[in-house]
């Protein structure tokens, strides 16, 4: 944890971002493998800090203080979370540098050409809640991408983050990337400062709740990308296959209920009340998955023969908030609808705008679900679970964007770039304007074939 307070913190991200302009993209993934190697060394010392972490959070837990849902997220010796993060940092080192690359290229006139050049935002300030892991995500992104670092994570799990980015510290100590790259803090009025210092801090990326990420847009001036609640959905066509909507109804919501990728709400087109709902309700309550249903809904489960054994316990009526709400957990919010239409309406009505899917074995219908729903990922047959970084094939992300500017959706490192306009004039005496406009030179404005920016390489 820094001892600087937080101008000095802001300060020096922003100079160890200035100076780290000039190292070569092959340094940078060289110190990603060095952090690596240091997690790996201190691998031990880190999973104690997290039982420790996870031991404090259970009595959170228990006195009601804490949701159990945030418990999950906290463990980071989970299954193979430990491997997957490690792999996550290769993966990125890996990626193709997203920095230089020209999306633009023009000559304006003879020997005068214009480019965009792909380029990093600058200084990252990250706060985060419970998820240790995204301390080494953010770390692999940023660097990988040019852009300096700030982390915040969780007083949940305080102990972890701080050995991990300890870990980070050791391992960019052995390469030439600047020591105060990634700067982590703890404390909430460090993050209370830090967002009122846009002259240091180019983006703010909160990753957590809906309330930690309404706080943090509506108390700075920097620019913030994030998401609010991970309210997903799948819609259950009138043209569904059995074996497809059990599948994807069932992964959407099992797999990781506490993930904001997970489906909160099953809607049901209402031609398949009587034919693949109930397979479908059946699926869910063997795993347990605790039903809130709409009367259209309710009314075919009590018709069902033989009835499940915990009906009774698992399936209830919903109300008005079921369909606005992220359970993170094994609840399902379920609704029947009579058309693809409608079933579009309510989910812009009602999701969060993270991820949607649609079962259905039409062309048309699923066309028209992924064009009208106004959502970062729009599926076809597909989980909603999906949704994410890693996935994707980003080697892992900064966070889910449900804005609809610059970045959308699990944000890698092309979300993590903006770009410059770079000019050169190879004429002997240079370009001036002037020598432009009625009755003198005029503009070429010829596209120019390149990948990369010639005086630059």
């Amino acid at each position: 944890m820094s001892t600087f307070n937080a101008h000095d913190i802001a300060k020096a991200a922003k100079t160890a971002f200035q100076d780290s302009q000039l190292i070569p993209s092959s340094e940078r993934a060289h110190a990603l493998h060095e952090i690596r190697k240091s997690l790996e060394a201190n691998k031990t010392e880190i999973l104690k800090a997290n039982e420790q972490d996870l031991q404090a959070a259970e009595l959170e837990v228990k006195a009601g203080k804490m949701p159990e849902t945030l418990l999950k997220r906290l463990d980071l010796n989970r299954g193979d979370k430990w491997d997957s993060m490690l792999q996550g940092i290769l993966d990125v080192a890996a990626l193709p540098d997203p920095t230089g690359n020209v999306s633009y290229a023009s000559e304006l006139d003879d020997e005068l050409e214009l480019y965009r050049v792909a380029c990093p935002i600058g200084v990252l300030l990250v706060i985060f809640e419970a998820r240790p892991e995204v301390v080494v995500n953010i770390t692999s992104l940023a660097i990988k991408s040019g852009n300096a670092a700030i982390l915040k994570g969780g007083k949940e799990s305080s102990r972890t983050t701080t050995l991990l980015a300890r870990a980070i510290s050791t391992g960019l100590a052995k390469t030439s990337v600047p020591e105060l790259y990634v700067q982590s803090i703890q404390t909430r009025a460090e993050v209370s400062s830090l967002l009122e210092l846009d002259q240091y801090i180019d983006l703010v990326i909160p990753r957590g709740s809906n309330s930690l990420v309404k706080n943090i847009q509506n108390s700075t001036r920097i620019p913030v990308m994030g998401h609010a609640d991970g309210l997903c959905s799948v819609f259950i066509d009138e043209h569904a296959d059995v074996s497809k909507a059990v599948r994807v109804a069932l992964d959407s919501k099992i797999d990781y209920p506490a993930a904001c990728n997970a489906s909160e709400t099953l809607i049901l087109h209402e031609a398949v009340v009587n034919t693949v709902w109930p397979s479908v309700a059946k699926a869910l309550l063997e795993a347990n998955v605790k039903l809130l249903c709409d009367p259209i809904s309710l009314g075919a489960l009590k018709e069902l023969s033989p009835r499940p054994t915990n009906l009774e316990t698992l399936v209830s009526p919903s109300d008005v908030s079921s369909y606005d709400t992220e359970h993170l957990d094994l609840i399902l919010s379920v609704i029947v609808l009579p058309s693809l239409q409608s079933a579009i309406q309510f989910i812009n009505s009602h999701s969060s705008h993270h991820t949607d899917s649609i079962v259905t074995e039409s062309e048309a219908a699923a066309s028209m679900f992924c064009r009208g729903v106004d959502s970062a990922g729009t599926f076809v047959n597909a989980s909603t679970r999906f949704a994410d970084g890693f996935r994707y094939g980003f080697g892992t992300e900064v966070g889910v964007s449900t804005g609809r500017i610059h970045a959308r959706g699990p944000v890698g490192l092309d979300g993590l770039v903006t770009y410059k306009y770079m000019m050169k004039s190879k004429a002997p005496s240079g370009h001036i304007v002037s020598e432009f406009g009625a009755g003198k030179k005029q503009y070429k404005h010829k596209p120019i074939n390149a990948t990369a920016v010639p005086f630059l390489t």
